[in-house]
């Protein structure tokens, strides 16, 4: 894959903005900061302010190392260039959520009060939702998408399962918008519910698609 200027600016604007926000955050936040919270915006997890502060902007800095090293790992790396404008959609969206949740997590423990579960869930929400609409366009490759042996055994049975699951993502993608605002035995069941259909569905209809490609 070729790498730009104009691929690259994005990511490293909000990464420089990012590390730049640590030290602000660090400077002004409590020893003791919020770092989890549950479906309904209550913290439930605690952490000190320096982990907090810079655990992920450094994430965030090795996530955008990786996604860059990838494709020249992968033994069809030929294969990213047919899919190039999608993977670089995935990367920069990945970076930007989580650059979201971490300034949400940084304002709030500076004193300003946000439903976190809200800005969480709805973030997470467009990725899949995003990753879901461009999923068909994903070529075989063995990194990125959904990799089961009967997927990169087959282009056929990697195209349909990518269609299939490409509608299950952006499905989940409505599960997490609306799970803020469930009860949380609810959510709770919708959310690992749907799950499991999505990565037990798509695994299974892969294998099913195979099989059929077999008697054929």
């Amino acid at each position: 894959m070729k790498i730009t200027l104009k691929t690259e600016i994005f990511p490293l604007v909000l990464l420089a903005a990012c590390v730049a926000l640590s030290f602000f955050f660090y400077a002004n936040s409590p020893d003791i900061i919020a770092t989890h919270w549950n479906f309904h915006g209550q913290p439930d997890g605690f952490s000190s302010r320096g982990f907090g502060s810079f655990f992920f902007p450094g994430l965030m800095i090795a996530m955008y190392l990786l996604f860059l090293v990838v494709p020249n790992l992968d033994p069809k790396k030929e294969r990213y260039e047919e899919f190039a404008k999608i993977y670089n959609i995935f990367r920069h969206m990945l970076l930007a959520v989580l650059a979201i949740i971490y300034i949400a997590t940084g304002i709030y423990n500076i004193g300003y009060k946000i439903n976190i579960g809200i800005v969480t869930a709805w973030t997470i929400a467009v990725m899949m939702i995003v990753l879901g609409n461009y999923m068909s366009k994903i070529k075989n490759n063995w990194f990125f998408g959904i990799r089961t042996p009967w997927t990169l055994s087959s282009e056929n049975v990697w195209n349909k399962t990518h269609r299939v699951g490409g509608k299950l993502f952006m499905i989940f993608g409505l599960i997490l918008a609306v799970a803020p605002f469930l009860p949380e035995t609810i959510a709770l069941v919708l959310f690992l519910g749907w799950a499991i259909v999505l990565i037990g569905g798509t695994f299974a209809y892969s294998y099913w698609l195979f099989r059929q490609k077999k008697k054929a």
